[in-house]
């Protein structure tokens, strides 16, 4: 196999083999909806006051629309050469698949800088030929929300194209594929908030929304794009994107009924353009559906045995889904009816995008419930996945202990409280609450999920691929054996990041970003449950990984950090200066404690709360430090009866010659 670099004659080539068919169906498709909708919906009407002008007016959804199909078909060429592709004997089509995202990061990269440039000068409300907007472009583009989030996005693309150059591996597409999620997610920030109150669950919801309908188009684009170069391996890439895309249409349906209920508010709002465009959206998606459970089974068993069904299935597919993207980006530019009983606005509403909960009751403490829909599905799937692992595990004679499905089960009841319970509603408020579902989710979850052994599970649940392709099983495997893993699993490392991230948390600006920002509150409970999970699965974890330390060394790390866990626990309950104080102080709850009691409260529960969590590992390594002497002791005495006590008898004849020597040397 050849490994020298392609050429810009080489990517030509590539380029001008692929089949252009599929991409003009779902660009003409996106771009004709887009005009339309835009249109009928008064889109490219003038605005009133500071008008951006024409070009403005009816470039930003055309570029929206080619920016959001561009990155679904990088993020698809990507996952299909990391995950979907069977291996040959070359990586020839990977390369090939890189190229092609190459082209089409270059397409999004362009499409979403353009988006920056006409966003802002819609905001600022002035015409691309005034040249004012250059300097305020300059001076302001970071300043504003919403061209500082697509800014970022744009770098991505930028990055993500760069990469795709470069990359030849599967675990530099599959780190690529990742980023591009994340490019595409962090839009959601930019979208409507029908209302304040309902500001988290419709960003969430979008970005979900957001990344199933990417990875579903995308993966589509990506397979219309390569089908002449993977003929031979069709059906199963095909199969194996089925897969994928049942998964993202759930989530996509999912996602769509929630944004339609909290853009809407009623179902009387249908009439409205906004609600016309809604329910052209869910045709098209019952169509899909319909599509795909109907015809593709039938498809997939047809691949390669002539006749063009699959192709005529893909236009289908892809015009159907260019309508979609249209109407999306002409939505994003359509405000939406006023929900009706919208709260009224308050401090805590206007900062935290909750409505203040007022004092708190003991019985709030289980009867409180606020969902977090994000949490409460990540939840769900889990505890899904796991029952799904088992059931798959007992039909094939297998058996799993049922206390392990029960401490998973329990471990994520315990995250659903924590995040959707009182722990989340009153600790948007008040320190001493946050303090409680910090704990909860850094140190009761894990001590729950980790001896429920979920990798072990997986392993042996899920069908290894023959081809060298990364299914589930391939990946997990890639993790926890990658080198990346073996640094972040040892038990220094897991306990600086664990307890040591403690200080780097609360005495800085991340605690009150985290309090204000939607943003800011999702990174601290993914850090505060990674953290602390991967700190208890060095301890007592049972999954496969890298080597585990002896275990007086383990109790000796989890004395020393529990100790400076206590530490932190006092200096917070005798700090004299308020934490995070931007936030606390503006707020200003009428009915809550004095902010240095409340405070000192939360430094108590800091350093109350893990000292049953640290006793229950301490005694789960020592039990872990019993079972495995136990079981040296069985297996020497194993050897002892196969070979006769070779070894002990080795050994005392050692002795004895030593004897033997000393005594001759003292005569």
């Amino acid at each position: 196999m050849s490994t020298a670099p392609p050429t810009t004659a080489d990517a030509r080539a590539d380029v001008d083999r692929t089949p252009l068919g599929p991409v003009a169906v779902v660009a003409l498709s996106g771009l004709a909806v887009t005009l339309v909708a835009a249109a009928l919906a008064g889109v490219f009407a003038p605005l009133v006051l500071e008008d951006p002008g024409p070009i403005v007016r009816w470039s930003l959804p055309l570029v929206r629309v080619v920016s959001d199909l561009s990155s679904a078909a990088t993020l698809g060429l990507l996952v299909l050469a990391a995950f979907l592709v069977p291996e040959r004997r070359t990586t020839e089509r990977r390369i090939q698949a890189s190229r092609l995202a190459a082209v089409t990061g270059v397409i999004w990269f362009v499409s979403a800088a353009l988006g920056v440039l006409f966003t802002f000068a819609s905001l600022a409300g002035l015409r691309l030929g005034d040249p004012e907007l250059g300097r305020q472009f300059l001076t302001f583009v970071w300043s504003l929300e919403t061209t500082r989030v697509l800014s970022i996005s744009t770098a991505v693309a930028f990055v993500v194209t760069l990469g795709a150059m470069l990359a030849r591996t599967r675990a530099a597409f599959a780190w690529l594929a990742a980023i591009t999620l994340a490019g595409i997610a962090i839009v959601a920030l930019t979208g409507h908030a029908a209302g304040s109150a309902s500001h988290e669950d419709a960003v969430n919801s979008l970005g979900v929304h957001l990344i199933g309908v990417s990875a579903w188009a995308g993966g589509l684009i990506a397979i219309a794009l390569m089908a002449p170069r993977i003929r031979q391996d069709l059906s199963a890439t095909v199969g194996r994107y089925s897969v994928l895309a049942g998964w993202a249409y759930a989530a996509v349906a999912v996602t769509g009924l929630q944004q339609a209920w909290i853009r809407l508010g009623s179902f009387a709002n249908l009439d409205t353009a906004y609600g016309a465009m809604l329910v052209a959206k869910a045709v098209i998606l019952v169509a899909l559906g319909v599509i795909g459970w109907q015809q593709r089974r039938k498809v997939i068993a047809s691949i390669g045995k002539g006749g063009n069904g699959f192709a005529r299935l893909v236009l289908l597919e892809l015009g159907l889904m260019g309508a979609a993207f249209g109407l999306g980006a002409v939505l994003g530019r359509t405000p939406p009816p006023e929900p009706e009983g919208e709260l009224e606005g308050s401090t805590v509403l206007e900062i935290t995008g909750f409505p203040d909960p007022g004092p708190m009751a003991a019985a709030d403490w289980l009867t409180a419930w606020r969902p977090n829909w994000l949490m409460l599905s990540i939840a769900v799937v889990a505890i899904g996945l796991y029952a799904a692992g088992v059931i798959r595990l007992g039909r094939r004679g297998d058996s799993w202990p049922v206390h392990r499905t029960v401490l998973w089960t329990l471990g994520w009841l315990a995250f659903i409280w924590a995040t959707s319970g009182a722990p989340d509603i009153w600790g948007r408020v008040l320190f001493s609450v946050h303090m409680v579902m910090h704990m909860i989710v850094a140190m009761v979850v894990p001590l729950l999920l980790v001896p429920a052994a979920p990798i072990t599970l997986a392993l042996r649940a899920l069908t290894a691929r023959p081809d060298r392709t990364w299914g589930p099983r391939e990946l997990i495997l890639q993790v926890v054996q990658s080198r990346a893993m073996k640094v972040l699993a040892n038990p220094v490392v897991a306990a600086v990041l664990f307890f040591g991230s403690l200080a780097a948390f609360y005495w800085s600006p991340l605690f009150e970003l985290s309090l204000s920002t939607h943003t800011g509150h999702l990174l601290m409970i993914a850090h505060f449950f990674l953290t602390g999970y991967m700190f208890t699965w060095v301890l007592i974890g049972i999954d496969p990984g890298p080597v585990k330390w002896s275990p007086p060394m383990l109790l000796l790390i989890l004395f020393a950090t529990i100790s400076f866990h206590a530490f932190f626990g006092v200096a917070l309950t005798g700090a004299q200066f308020v934490l995070a104080p931007g936030f606390f102080e503006q707020i200003n709850l009428p009915w809550g404690p004095q902010l240095l009691d409340d405070q000192e409260k939360a430094g108590e529960i800091a350093w109350g709360f893990g000292e049953a969590p640290t006793l229950i590992l301490a005694i789960l390594v020592a039990l872990q430090w019993f079972k495995r002497d136990r079981q040296e002791t069985v297996r020497l005495d194993r050897q002892a009866d196969r070979d006769d006590d070779a070894a002990l008898r080795a050994y005392n004849d050692r002795l004895k010659r030593l004897g033997d020597e000393g005594r001759e040397k003292e005569a």
